[in-house]
């Protein structure tokens, strides 16, 4: 499934006789290139990460929470960068 600011794509490989792992990223890459988005890997920092607690408002409960951070980060970014 790809995920990103508020899309969710079901990848249909449950019917396909075989469908391998490079077939199903090959998937995901075209879905996203579609929506005009890219996939990176983020490094955040603690302090990174405390500036979404105070800024973007990340529940203190869910700071080790990845889906959570990346909402945040979301959140964050449609608000400053738009």
């Amino acid at each position: 499934m790809a995920q990103g600011p508020g899309i969710a794509v079901t990848i249909p490989c449950a019917e396909e006789p075989f469908c391998s792992a490079a077939a199903r990223r090959m998937r995901r890459h075209r879905i996203r290139r579609k929506n005009r988005l890219r996939c990176v890997t983020v490094e955040l920092r603690e302090r990174e990460i405390d500036a979404l607690l105070r800024r973007a408002g990340l529940p203190p409960e869910d700071r080790a929470d990845h889906t959570a951070i990346r909402t945040a980060l979301y959140g964050f970014f449609d608000n400053h960068l738009r």
